[in-house]
């Protein structure tokens, strides 16, 4: 923690001489976003910093905020990530660490991670197909294990994830909504990738090589649970 400690104040320190160079003013006050950032090692959206700014009673807007932290990651003291349709976030950017993300679909938790096999193996990729690596990120988008543990072992075909491979377990509306689903191949027992399940237009979901396109009123009567996923 001594190490840390020192580490933000160093880069405190190397911040206040690049605002003064830069000729910025509200100095104290973009040393307090910097002193927020640094407190925390969550993956942080601009709105996320400004609340925990005013709740320690520093009124700062969230432009100001969004400004600074494109400062930041300008000088090297921060990453800006963008995960699918998320807003920005940014992280603290420690030198010669590198890691990869579990991103939730669900709640939009981020997991950190490291793992020197699949560092190893993203090497000897490069090296064999005479590639120089510059940079690189992975990223894996599920459920986090406390999504998995609300969920309930069977749901409606509405409720999965684009991405997700499910099998459906049951019908809801009675055997004639069951033989009309049938006979577009949505059998009990049918594994499934979810495309879409969300927006305008119809849920749409690939059944072997076959893209289904299926009615919102429809779909939520598809009981499915989640498949394992064999490729």
């Amino acid at each position: 923690m001594l190490v840390k400690d020192q580490d933000h104040r160093d880069i405190h320190r190397q911040f206040k001489i690049i605002f003064e160079r830069e000729g910025l003013d509200r100095i104290d006050e973009r040393l307090a976003v910097l002193e927020a950032f640094l407190s925390t090692e969550n993956h942080l959206t601009a709105a996320q910093l400004t609340r925990i700014l005013n709740e320690k009673g520093i009124s700062v807007s969230e432009g100001f905020v969004a400004e600074n932290l494109r400062l930041f990651s300008r000088y090297g003291f921060a990453q800006e990530k963008k995960f699918t349709a998320q807003v920005p976030r940014y992280e603290h950017r420690h030198l010669g660490r590198h890691h990869d993300h579990l991103i939730c679909v669900r709640c939009g938790t981020i997991l950190e991670f490291y793992s020197p096999n699949i560092e190893a193996l993203q090497t000897e990729v490069a090296q064999r197909m005479g590639f120089h690596d510059l940079q690189h990120r992975m990223e894996i988008y599920g459920l986090c294990s406390n999504c998995l543990r609300k969920r309930e072992p069977a749901i409606p075909l509405t409720m999965a994830s684009p991405g997700e491979r499910v099998r459906i377990i049951g019908f809801m509306g009675g055997k004639g909504l069951e033989r009309r689903l049938t006979s577009m191949g949505l059998n009990r027992g049918a594994d499934m990738e979810v495309i879409k399940s969300s927006g305008p237009g119809p849920l749409i979901v690939a059944s072997r090589e076959t893209r289904i396109a299926i009615g919102y009123g429809m779909a939520k009567h598809i009981l499915v649970s989640m498949a394992q996923n064999t490729e």
